[in-house]
This record gives structure tokens, sequence and C-alpha cells, in this order.
């Protein structure tokens, strides 16, 4: 089978049938083009193409059908197949890259009270950082990390923080006890290295939020369309891996959230990317973007792809560090279609 042309996610059809999740139809010479949205519950996996003479309600829904159960083939094949990798790049990857995305859950999960999506880049050339979500037992656990350096211990340091995380997870730590299990971790196996990162659980049927912050920039809360200005700010604890500076348990902190919070959790790659003018991308700028996707409606993967793509050009496509943003939606209320307990990550074919 041959790769088709290379089709741009802004500017085309089949761009605006990803963004939006929705289908779209046109019509040529040999009748019509139907662009239908791959996609696994919440997550884009690309589009379907079809063309056919006509389209009534019926041959929509066969069409549906049949880029559901592409999706589903994908979806069993991409772990299993390196065509998969090798038709979803765009270039090559470095060794420290592909080990750490090795580690890296779906970008996107979500069921029908909340949604959490995450994005990183360089895509093809990262350092430390590295982020974690998963639901278990109607709790959202999630983690945002930046390891220390941009080399392949960085990596390191990153996957074992990730493997940390969800060994002390799985086993049924609290909070506290997660963090100590990623500390002492990173302090056993890579004594000369740390990692600052933020770890929150949220209780999907309650808005209940805790979390622990170490060392990291403190998470972004959006509420109303606006910012609520330090919300999430409280002393930090120091960073994972050094254990030797205090003997004080990690602090925990709590937060009630409400129907429609957004929570934003980010590196400190993304506010201080520099652009031409060595002018910081910046907190505001960066709180303002998703602020006003938020009021026109966007969905948080899209969110996230358009944010990323103005972060890169803010910094003339070249980042100086590792940049990645978690956006966290609690909707209780939501009715989200084909909420499922797993769910696939994003891939760019159209990037």
């Amino acid at each position: 089978m041959t790769a088709g042309p290379a089709l741009p996610v802004e500017g085309t059809l089949a761009g605006w049938a990803y963004r939006t999740g929705s289908l779209r139809v046109t019509e040529d010479r040999a009748g019509l083009v139907a662009w239908f949205p791959l996609v696994d519950g919440a997550d884009r996996l690309g589009v379907l193409c079809l063309r056919t003479p006509t389209l009534d309600r019926e041959a929509v829904r066969r069409c549906q059908l049949l880029a559901g159960l592409l999706a589903l083939v994908i979806t069993a094949r991409r772990d299993t197949s390196d065509n998969y990798a090798s038709r979803t790049r765009a270039d090559t990857m470095s060794l420290p890259a592909e080990m750490l995305r090795a580690f890296l859950p779906p970008r996107t999960v979500c069921s029908d009270q909340a949604i959490s999506s995450a994005v990183l880049e360089p895509a093809y050339d990262l350092g430390g950082d590295a982020f974690e979500h998963a639901l278990v037992g109607g709790v959202l656990h999630a983690a945002v990390l930046d390891a220390m350096g941009h080399d392949l211990a960085s990596g390191l340091t990153a996957a074992l923080a990730l493997a940390a995380c969800r060994n002390a997870r799985r086993n049924g730590a609290d909070l506290p006890g997660l963090v100590t299990t990623i500390d002492e971790a990173l302090h056993r196996w890579f004594p000369d290295r740390f990692a600052t990162g933020v770890f929150l659980r949220l209780d999907l049927a309650s808005g209940s939020l805790r979390w622990s912050n170490c060392g990291h920039p403190p998470p972004l809360l959006i509420r109303d369309r606006e910012v609520v200005t330090d919300a999430l700010l409280r002393p930090a604890d120091p960073p994972l891996g050094l254990t030797g500076l205090t003997q004080a348990p990690r602090a925990v902190h709590t937060l009630q959230l409400r129907p429609g919070d957004r929570l934003l959790m980010y590196t400190d790659g993304v506010i201080e990317a520099k652009g031409a003018n060595h002018e910081f991308f910046g907190l505001d700028r960066f709180a303002d973007f998703v602020i006003r996707a938020t009021a026109a409606g966007e969905r948080a993967p899209e969110t996230l792809r358009r944010l990323i793509h103005a972060l890169l050009d803010h910094q003339d496509a070249t980042l100086s560090d590792d940049a990645t943003i978690m956006m966290i939606e609690w909707q209780p209320t939501a009715t989200r279609p084909s909420a499922r307990s797993r769910y696939v990550g994003d891939v760019d074919p159209l990037d």
C-alpha cells in the first residue's frame, strides 16, 4: 500500500474534520468526497477519506461503522508494528525521545465526567519532560514531570519517575506514599539527578482535588473564563530525588473544583520560551490562549495542538527547552459520546 500525500491540518477539509471531530463532505467531478474522523472516545487518530456517488443517511451510518472499525484496527496494531510509527512521524527521532516516549501514556484519557489531555514538545528530540494520567476507580490520577538536564540521563530519570509513579499507584499508595516512592527511587538509582513534578488526584464524583508540588511551577485554575489567581499556589516541597534535604513528609493540598473548571499543568519550557526579541511567551499569554479557546467551545486536544504551535511560532519553531502542557477539565454533568475505559493517544498524521 502506498502512502497518500501529506495533508496539513490547517486549510484543508481533512484538517477541518480532524480538528472538530465532525464529518465534512464536498463534491468533485467524480462525485462526493467525505472525510470521516477516526476517533476512539475523545482521542483523534486521523481521518478517513471515502468517495461515493451518493451519501444518504444509511450510507453515512455504514461509513461511520467503517471508520470505527478502522480506528479499532489502528489501536490494535499500533504497538505491534513499526509501520504505524513510521507513517505517523515527520522526522527522525532521537534515542532519548524514543526511549521516553515508550513510557508515556496516551495523550488523552476521558470519562463522562472529565477529560485529561497532554502534549509534549519537541516531538523528536525531547529531554526530561514527561506526563502521566490514568482513570482508576472514579479517580483521575495525573502528573507532570521535568527531569534535570537535556540528555539520555534526563530521559532515564523521567522514565524511572514514571515507572515508580505507576508502581506506587498500582500498589495502592496514597498521594504522599506515591511521591515518597518516586523520591526514594531517584535517590537510590540516580543520586546525582533530580526532577520536579506536580502530582494530583481528582475525585470525579465530588470534584475534590488533592495535589502535591515538588519544586514545580504551580498549576493554573481557569474558572468562568478567568484565571483564579494563585488558586493552587502553595509552598513547594523540594524536588524529587533530594531526600536528604528534609525529613518532613510531603505536603498534600486540597481544593474543591466547580463544574467546568479547567486545570493547566505545565513545565517551565512553556512560559520561558523566548521569541526573536527575547520576549518570554509568558504566563499571561499562555492562560489567555486557553481562555479564548474555552470561550470558542474548542475541545482540549485541539486547544493544546494549537497552543503548542503558537509556542513554536513564538520561538521560531525551535524550542530551547522541553515544553509539556496538560489540561484537565471537570464536567460532571456533561455527556461525552462513546466514553470507554481505555483510550488511545492522539497521533498527528496530518501535522
